[in-house]
């Protein structure tokens, strides 16, 4: 069998990837439509609604845990993955974004004439998740791989 081939015949691999591919086109079109404004990095870019982090992890979990089970090690694997992936994405990077919000403003005002180069690029503010975002990219993430595991089976 091909290499492609038995790429694609992995359900578990094929569930996230498309719970991340459904996920960032979302958010792209959210922005889009929120904002009257194309912004090709939301394609591939970090943060915002729905969380493609969230839902990346939530069809890997439950697509393994529909092919191996619940009691397989593969679905142990894939539920601590994505707990730890969801309370970093809520806790640190939100707060990681929060920072570089108020860093921003602060360099804006100019205080220490910081003229460096490394100070004259704005530090990216949407890293991070509310927990409202990340429940909709877990959401997106288990429909999405139980749509997948439908094909397979």
């Amino acid at each position: 069998m091909p290499f492609w081939e038995k790429m694609l015949s992995n359900e578990v691999l094929v569930s996230a990837v498309a719970g991340w591919t459904v996920a960032q086109v979302l958010k792209t079109l959210i922005e889009f439509a929120l904002n009257k404004n194309f912004s090709a990095e939301r394609l591939v870019g970090s943060g915002g609604m729905p969380s493609s982090h969230s839902a990346t992890v939530c069809a890997l979990t439950t697509s393994a845990g529909i092919r191996y089970g619940v009691e397989s090690f593969e679905f142990a694997i894939c539920f601590i993955l994505a707990s730890v992936v969801m309370y970093d994405a809520i806790g640190v990077r939100q707060e990681t974004g929060k920072q570089a919000k108020l860093l921003n403003l602060i360099m804006e005002q100019d205080l220490f004439h910081l003229d460096n180069e490394h100070f004259q690029k704005k530090l990216k503010e949407l890293v991070g998740h509310t927990p409202l975002q990340v429940l909709a990219g877990a959401i997106l993430g288990i429909l999405v791989a139980l749509l997948v595991s439908t094909k397979y089976f």
